[in-house]
């Protein structure tokens, strides 16, 4: 193959990189984004959405969902015959806090940036090692889709590397498992500090569908301080991306959310 026809074949195939975050940026019609919520409409406290429930992710005391525990399954709109529950394309659903992931009738809070000292430490250059603690590889590999030519995460200073020890943080996925307890925390003590973790998927959030379960310890925060919560079964890569985004500081704290419907 001529070197001509090389650059022929990349005029033609033009830019393939999302124009992310000036532009926005497309999602399926099928893709089941942040809750829009209508508790107005649910006025007699009908339980029918919470008992479909598969990993009991609405609480109890008014309509709200629990992102942490939310598998984006949609089973609770189907049993809200008035109507009262669905989902948007809005993808912006990272939270800096756990309670902030209880969604009602308001929406997510602001993701609010890391402060500043620690930005001017990772803003420019952020190296995490990623973690599977006993993932079903849909979460690690919605994360590895993250370095392909369309999201492109190294042009933000993002990017993962092989070795704690030259990491600035962890990005932890799975339900943590007992079996990899051990080696969550080696990984977490062999990051030099101050060093951030990034909980991905409802698994490294609450445990999702295995919560409850005598041999899991239901996330990532039962063993490791969490800096970032990016909820979804598994989260769709613009998800991760923004969050990871906002974390540093690139882009308006509570901007854009909920545009998308």
């Amino acid at each position: 193959m001529s070197i001509l026809h090389v650059l022929r074949t990349r005029l033609q195939q033009g830019r393939r990189t999302i124009a992310f975050p000036p532009a926005e940026p497309g999602v399926s019609d099928r893709y089941r984004g942040a809750p829009q919520l209508a508790p107005e409409r649910c006025p007699d406290g009908c339980r029918g959405c919470a008992d479909a429930c598969p990993t009991a992710a609405m609480p109890l005391g008014g309509l709200a969902i629990d992102l942490g525990r939310c598998l984006f399954c949609g089973d609770c709109v189907e049993a809200c015959e008035a109507g009262a529950i669905s989902f948007s394309r809005d993808y912006r659903m990272a939270a800096r806090s756990r309670v902030d992931l209880v969604v009602g009738a308001g929406g997510l809070p602001p993701v609010h940036p890391l402060a500043k000292a620690t930005r001017r430490l990772f803003g420019r250059s952020l190296k995490l090692r990623q973690v599977s603690a006993a993932g079903c590889n849909a979460c690690e590999a919605d994360t590895n889709v993250l370095g392909t030519i369309g999201y492109d995460l190294g042009r933000f200073g993002i990017g993962f590397v092989a070795s704690p020890r030259h990491a600035d943080g962890l990005l932890v996925t799975g339900p943590v498992s007992r079996n990899m307890e051990l080696a969550l925390r080696k990984t977490y003590d062999a990051v030099p500090s101050p060093k951030i973790v990034i909980a991905v998927g409802s698994c490294a959030i609450s445990g999702g569908p295995y919560t409850g379960h005598e041999e899991v310890l239901g996330g990532a925060d039962a063993l490791v301080p969490v800096d970032l919560f990016v909820p979804g079964c598994p989260p769709h890569p613009l998800t991760i991306l923004d969050g990871l985004v906002r974390l540093l500081g690139r882009l308006d704290p509570g901007g854009a959310r909920g545009r998308q419907t």
